[in-house]
């Protein structure tokens, strides 16, 4: 694997976006699970507004991962959102790196809103814990229908509608610069990887009450 570079996106990287589409399609499909359909037009705007990281190969120049920053309810909320790493790239710390870049713009361009994500990847809620994110309910989140489109093209949607927008297959995070205060060691606080089985099984409970049952057909 060559080294790579992550930075604040540009217009000099607009020519990536298509690619970005791209593999953020493929893994939205090998997942299973649907995602906020984007275009490159949708991602230029992005890097234009200096509101996107990109880690970019040393050697080829291609893209290896990205994300963006979307603000909701005038500033009041900043969504990192878009996270996408190519597979060659996987396991190498660059969702991470990626990540904490778009954490930082997010914190710099918008020192007094909250940062929000909400994900079923394990990985993605280890990063976000890292980085201060907590578990949060959903009424938490923006009552912006805007923020709720991206969710349209889940396989899962139906959940979400279903509740109310009050529970999906999803789990919010929350990073509140205002309860985010260092705090002594000895004071209990949300640990991700003490609480990971916990988010396991948490996970497999949801998707056995909230999934569609489909009836297995009869043999023959």
């Amino acid at each position: 694997m060559n080294s790579y570079t992550v930075q604040i996106a540009s217009q000099a990287h607009f020519d990536l976006a298509e690619s970005i589409c791209n593999e953020m399609a493929e893994s939205a499909k090998a997942r299973g699970t649907g995602i906020a359909k984007r275009t490159p037009d949708y991602l230029q705007e992005k890097m234009s507004e200096g509101k996107a990281i990109i880690a970019t190969d040393d050697v080829t120049g291609e893209f290896v991962g990205f994300c963006y920053i979307e603000t909701w309810q005038h500033g009041k909320f900043v969504a990192n959102s878009g996270l996408i790493v190519k597979p060659s790239y996987r396991q190498y710390g660059v969702a991470k790196a990626v990540k904490s870049k778009a954490f930082d713009l997010s914190r710099s361009r918008f020192p007094d809103a909250k940062i929000i994500g909400i994900t079923t990847s394990l990985a993605v809620m280890k990063i976000n814990s890292d980085l201060g994110y907590e578990p949060t309910t959903f009424s938490e989140l923006p009552v912006d229908d805007n923020f709720w489109k991206g969710c349209q093209s889940c396989v899962n949607y139906d959940i979400l509608t279903r509740t109310e927008r009050k529970i999906c297959l999803c789990t919010g995070m929350i990073y509140d610069p205002n309860q985010a205060s260092p705090q002594p060691e000895s004071d209990d606080k949300w640990i991700f990887l003490k609480n990971l089985a916990d988010f396991t099984q948490l996970k497999k409970i949801k998707e056995k009450l909230l999934m569609p049952f489909h009836k297995k057909g009869k043999s023959k």
